[in-house]
């Protein structure tokens, strides 16, 4: 088991947060103590964007996006991560 320093006190998040900008958490917690947590409800956050397609093709993913029975927006999502996780592999 290791030795860890003592967090300070902090009088604001601003002071907190300058604190661990310049030090190491690992110094401050124990690693053999850290356990893996889950957290199933949350959600990612989302931005909205605008993006310019031609008619022709939203027509074809609102088609498609149909026979699926998902939004043709939700569609468009997968489609996009299924592109970007094929760039990766």
């Amino acid at each position: 088991m290791k030795t860890t320093k003592t967090i300070p006190t902090f009088k604001n998040e601003n002071e907190e947060r300058e604190f661990w900008e310049n030090h190491d958490t690992l110094d401050y917690f124990d690693k053999s103590k850290v356990k893996k947590v889950r957290f199933p409800n949350l959600k990612k956050t989302t931005k909205s964007i605008s993006i310019r397609l031609p008619v022709d093709m939203i027509d074809a993913l609102k088609v498609k996006a149909n026979s699926m029975d998902v939004p043709y927006q939700s569609l468009i999502k997968m489609l996009l991560q299924e592109g970007l996780s094929n760039k990766r592999a």
